[in-house]
């Protein structure tokens, strides 16, 4: 996540309670995405620190446990950096032109200079990010999916250029004949049909063929597989991507909860500033008067009643509101409750890290050691398949 300071609910509905879930069934790593941050913000590097310390107390605030994930900070991980550049020497141009973030955040950043390598190349720095922990699933929403399927291509780019062993065309054909005659014969074609005509059906076929050679040894059927689809030997594993769900989390004003349209409620706001905030939210405009009948279904406040309320107090809003029973200040109290409990156990927690700040700097030191000794492993394996490990 890029440290873009104070984080609010939307962030919490949208990306940190999935993590808190995932943290108990997957080996996570949780990062600060400081170098992201530079991107498009490379004119203000001054407010990057203090984001990066908000936005972990945030994230510990929110139930995301350094005992069962690793937190940490991207900088602090120079493995990152230089996978990135040993990437960008196989990564064709047009990759990074065609993603759909590159122009369009261009767009709606229009008032700053965004024509820097650092953007056009953030795709690739991301699929880094991603590549070293040789990570199987990336939590993303949907419009990152190309991202995703771009770090895929791009792994599978760099296994078929450097996963080769020495000797590797020979040793496959050399496989090849161990299948004996027929099937030595079926699997070159099917290869064959696969490779120049793109035919799907084919590769499964050689597969299936591949699956059943008991006599194989494992070594000959990893660079039969490999040789199949005109690759090698695997060093960078292609993740997948893991959809979650997108934030139904709605802002003061009922537009999306976010920053830019200045309608948030931060995860330890003070309690009376968001009593305060909800209180003046803009209600059903047809309410001009208590007596007025109101329709939720036009009302920014009935939006965080679907998020917080159970069905009891829904019911509840819905008749007060149609039949003019209830005013609006009265309908905004249920919801002024659920945000104020919601945000307790965060308040309580993050104070914790508020009263010693050492506690969260040990937190992130223990997790870029850890996070460190997975980068150096791999990129051991990319260095030295790049020929680029001298001894």
């Amino acid at each position: 996540m890029r440290p873009t300071g104070s984080l609010h609910l939307g962030h919490y509905h949208g990306v940190l309670k999935n993590w808190v879930q995932m943290q108990h069934q997957y080996e996570c790593l949780f990062f600060v995405a400081d170098w992201h941050a530079l991107t498009t913000h490379y004119d203000t590097p001054q407010i990057i620190e203090q984001n990066v310390w908000d936005m972990v107390i945030d994230w510990l605030g929110a139930g995301v446990d350094p005992a069962q994930a690793t937190l940490f900070i991207q900088s602090r991980v120079p493995e990152h950096a230089e996978l990135h550049l040993l990437l960008s020497m196989i990564t064709p141009l047009g990759w990074l032109e065609r993603m759909p973030t590159y122009k369009d955040q261009q767009e709606k950043l229009s008032s700053k200079d965004l024509s820097t390598y650092g953007f056009l190349g953030y795709p690739l720095l991301m699929s880094s990010d991603v590549l070293i922990y040789r990570a199987t699933q990336v939590p993303v929403g949907e419009d990152q999916v190309p991202h995703i399927e771009f770090t895929r291509e791009l792994a599978r780019r760099f296994n078929h250029i450097y996963g080769r062993e020495t000797g590797f065309e020979e040793k496959a054909e050399a496989a090849i004949k161990k299948l004996g005659g027929k099937k030595a014969k079926l699997y070159k074609e099917l290869r064959t049909r696969f490779q120049e005509q793109g035919d799907s059906e084919a590769l499964e076929s050689a597969k299936s063929l591949l699956d059943e050679q008991q006599s194989l040894s494992l070594g000959d059927r990893e660079r039969l597989f490999g040789f199949l689809e005109g690759g090698g030997k695997m060093i960078l594993s292609e993740p997948q991507a893991m959809l979650t769900a997108a934030s139904k989390m709605p802002g003061l004003d009922g537009q999306k909860m976010s920053k830019s349209y200045g309608n948030t409620i931060s995860l330890r706001e003070d309690e009376a500033d968001v009593s305060r905030k909800i209180r003046t939210m803009p209600t059903d405009p047809a309410r001009i008067r208590r007596t007025d009948a109101g329709d939720p279904d036009r009302c920014p406040v009935w939006q965080l009643h679907l998020v917080y309320s159970t069905d009891a107090i829904k019911q509840w809003a819905q008749q007060g509101c149609r039949s003019a029973g209830i005013g609006c200040i009265e309908c905004k109290q249920p919801v002024i409750d659920a945000v104020l409990e919601e945000q307790k156990p965060m308040r309580e927690r993050a104070q914790l890290y508020l009263d010693d700040p050492s506690l969260v700097r040990n937190i992130i030191a223990d997790g870029c050691e850890k996070a460190r000794k997975l980068a150096t492993e791999t990129m051991r394996d990319v260095r030295e398949a790049m020929g680029l490990g001298y001894n």
